[in-house]
């Protein structure tokens, strides 16, 4: 598979401070690859200096193969992008707005009707952009950035600031295009259950360093179940158990213990059981992608 997008200890220093730090990111042809972080993590920044919006501080970008220095370009002629917020003119209609992308891009009119039916906004078209909701904005900025059906796609936070139902509908949106038009995202979000829902491969960053980088699947290996069990006395529950090979850590009124298969529950169950210990409950609790997030960074709030 081939490598759309690299960087090769990629750095941005303001003054004597970091934003970002040695990012070896890697985006492969046909994924959604989702860039995770709290706001302030580098994100923005390092989307930046990947579309040569931001001139890097130390490191090496590549894209399609090529240094982006030295063949901006082409490299821009391949590559749409959503940065922060979708720059549009109010006074000017949707149809308006997309016809001054079309010069600029040089596409054809069939690009511009396209595009518009895949955001959905064909019926809003000739309506003044001043007065479209909030997600209608978004969507015609990813109309814009689609216009010459890149092959790359760089959306930064395309969610934020939606209500449920818009957030739905863009992530639809972005879901479809690599399998239907055979475009790369590379999608940057805080929301971590929205990256979950999308993504092929992840990349983490917090305080402008990767902290995790793999395939979807690699980073919810991470997520191993605890077993939780409630006994009518959990001081001698433990000790039993402990006696028995089983360790664990008390959790409120719970014994917590890590990587038990079915049979070892079962176990313990038996064990409890046999010794007059009424076992009062039994939980598997399974960490969700914004625990595993705060595991890998450390942190103990919430995004």
């Amino acid at each position: 598979m081939n490598q759309i997008v690299a960087t090769y200890d990629l750095s941005k220093r303001y003054g004597k401070a970091y934003r970002v730090k040695d990012v070896n990111l890697t985006v492969k042809e046909g994924e959604i690859y989702g860039f995770l972080g709290p706001n302030g993590a580098g994100k923005s920044t390092t989307l930046k200096m990947i579309l040569g919006l931001t001139r890097l501080t130390e490191g090496k970008v590549t894209v399609f193969g090529k240094e982006l220095e030295s063949n901006r370009r082409s490299i821009l002629n391949q590559t749409g992008s959503l940065i922060e917020s979708p720059s549009y003119y109010g006074h000017l209609t949707g149809i308006e707005n997309m016809r001054v992308i079309q010069k600029l891009r040089d596409v054809p009119d069939k690009n511009v009707e396209e595009v518009l039916k895949i955001v959905r906004l064909e019926k809003q078209k000739d309506k003044k952009v001043g007065q479209y909701s909030l997600g209608m904005k978004q969507r015609l900025g990813i109309a814009m950035a689609l216009l010459s059906f890149p092959k790359l796609l760089v959306l930064d936070e395309p969610t934020n600031g939606l209500d449920p139902a818009g957030i739905s509908e863009i992530r639809e949106l972005i879901k479809s295009l690599p399998q239907r038009y055979e475009i790369t995202v590379l999608i940057s979000s805080h929301l971590l259950s929205e990256i979950e829902q999308m993504a092929t491969s992840v990349g983490i960053i917090d305080h402008g360093r990767m902290m995790f980088q793999g395939s979807m699947e690699d980073l919810k290996s991470k997520n191993r179940p605890t077993i939780m069990i409630k006994t009518q006395n959990n001081k001698q529950a433990q000790k039993m158990l402990l006696q028995k090979g089983f360790s664990s850590m008390q959790e409120g009124e719970f014994l917590v213990f890590e990587n038990m298969t079915d049979e070892q529950v079962a176990g313990v169950n038996k064990i409890l059981v046999s010794a007059n210990i009424d076992v009062l409950r039994i939980e598997e609790h399974k960490k969700n992608l914004e625990s595993i997030f705060m595991d890998i960074t450390g942190r103990e709030r919430s995004l």
